[in-house]
């Protein structure tokens, strides 16, 4: 149980490009007024500013400066650090590992694990703590399962000598993918997202996550590599971390920004209407290294959406990353198929074009021109894709193991009627 007073400011620490061991940043602190509104300051250090490889921890709202940047938004938080704080899944295996249910934004930043997405760490020590390379197993993945169980159904993990290792073991989680239980494991090949099934999940969740991966690979989008392993009698998807890369002195980390930080937007309702495809592929050419691929890479991933009824594609499931100093889109990640009652209209998270959310070809093509392409180019690119997902996708989905019933269950995701109707006078402003 938290007994001390959370403290209001403590020390961001970075693994720069090329490195393994992290150093000293910025400083950042976290304080309320009398009416309880949060206000966050951070200030780059002396030192970090004076070296030569020093990088920005945001290159558009953070940049390398010796002013002392200021946020109310996100109950303080800069949309960086959000990044590098843990997600909903992490906030409740942190709350349950130190016993409190009403933490602040100050605590999950500091009591979330080292190994968190991207390349920020945070203490209360000015120099950052020795990397930490103990990571699970993936020899222990039923023993993962077994606590996700548990903390899913707000149980206790089975008491034995093992049980407060395995909830120290849960802790080695990720920022960087949602509310479904999760851990990080190792292998020889390196580090992977284990994503497990739920007991209440209606269909093979891992199977059919990992089935639109390689479908989407098979429609010409760069994704995370992925694979299912079999543990006892449940399936658990383990997802490649594309922002660390092995080397014999450790992991280098990439850098990573959301599209919810790179839209300058919120999780709530006041900044929904910022939560756009086309936005987002503007913000993207200000600082992608690649700015036009990314544009179309950013314009297929809206379609394949679309195409499978994955309404989850909420701006904190696409990223920026930077493994160098350059910075470009992430592998695709979190493509889930969502079976709608509706044939007439289904909506994306995020406006896709002049009719705003509406997952239609007519829409999606509205605004090719924001993504650098042309309207025939983009025509082609969305006809071609509609065949593909239309022709392809139960033979991918039972070949990567999900059974008749479930392709049964699933089936209304794909190419919904909705998708080829007529927009007529169904527009809306495009922001």
């Amino acid at each position: 149980m938290i007994s001390k007073p959370t403290p209001t400011e403590c020390f961001v620490y970075i693994t720069l490009p090329g490195q393994t061991t992290p150093v000293t940043a910025a400083r950042f602190e976290l304080t309320a007024d009398r009416r309880g509104i949060a206000t966050g300051r951070l200030v780059y250090g002396r030192t970090y500013l004076a070296r030569a490889d020093a990088v920005p921890i945001d290159p558009i709202e953070l940049k390398l400066s010796d002013r002392t940047y200021e946020t109310t938004g996100m109950k303080g938080i800069f949309g960086a650090l959000r990044d590098a704080s843990p997600d909903y899944w992490g906030r409740r295996v942190i709350e349950r590992h130190v016993g409190a249910a009403q933490l602040n934004e100050m605590d999950y930043l500091l009591h979330s694990p080292d190994d968190r997405a991207g390349a920020l760490g945070f203490g209360l020590n000015q120099q950052p703590p020795a990397p930490k390379r103990d990571f699970n197993k993936t020899l222990q993945l039923a023993r993962l399962q077994e606590a996700a169980d548990a903390i899913v159904a707000k149980e206790d993990v089975q008491n034995d000598a093992d049980a407060a290792q395995i909830e120290e073991l849960m802790l080695v989680g990720t920022s960087m993918g949602g509310a479904r239980p999760k851990a990080v494991v190792e292998d020889e090949e390196g580090l992977w997202i284990a994503k497990f099934n739920r007991n209440d999940d209606k269909w093979n969740s891992a199977r059919a996550e990992h089935a639109m991966l390689v479908l989407a690979r098979a429609c010409g989008i760069t994704t995370a590599e992925s694979k299912v392993v079999r543990v006892g009698d449940r399936d658990v998807l383990m997802v490649k971390r594309f922002d660390r890369e092995r080397t014999d002195a450790g992991y280098l980390r990439a850098r990573m920004l959301s599209g919810l930080t790179l839209l300058r937007a919120e999780e709530g309702h006041d900044t929904r209407d910022r939560w756009s495809y086309v936005l987002l592929a503007e913000n993207l050419r200000r600082v992608s290294a690649v700015p036009r691929a990314d544009a179309a890479e950013l314009f297929r991933r809206m379609c394949f959406n679309a195409l499978i009824s994955n309404t989850d594609d909420h701006p904190r499931n696409h990223a920026l990353m930077a493994m160098n100093v350059d910075w470009k889109l992430s592998p695709a990640y979190d493509l889930t198929p969502t079976p709608h009652v509706s044939e007439e209209r289904r909506d994306l998270a995020m406006i896709c074009g002049d009719a705003g959310r509406y997952a239609n070809a007519e829409n999606i093509v509205s605004q090719s021109l924001r993504f650098l392409l042309e309207k025939g180019e983009a025509k082609k690119i969305v006809a071609d894709m509609e065949e593909k997902v239309r022709d392809t996708w139960d033979e991918v989905a039972r070949r990567e193991g999900l059974s008749e019933q479930d392709c049964h269950t699933i089936s209304r995701a794909f190419v919904y009627a909705g998708f080829r109707y007529p927009m007529g006078g169904a527009a809306a402003p495009v922001v």
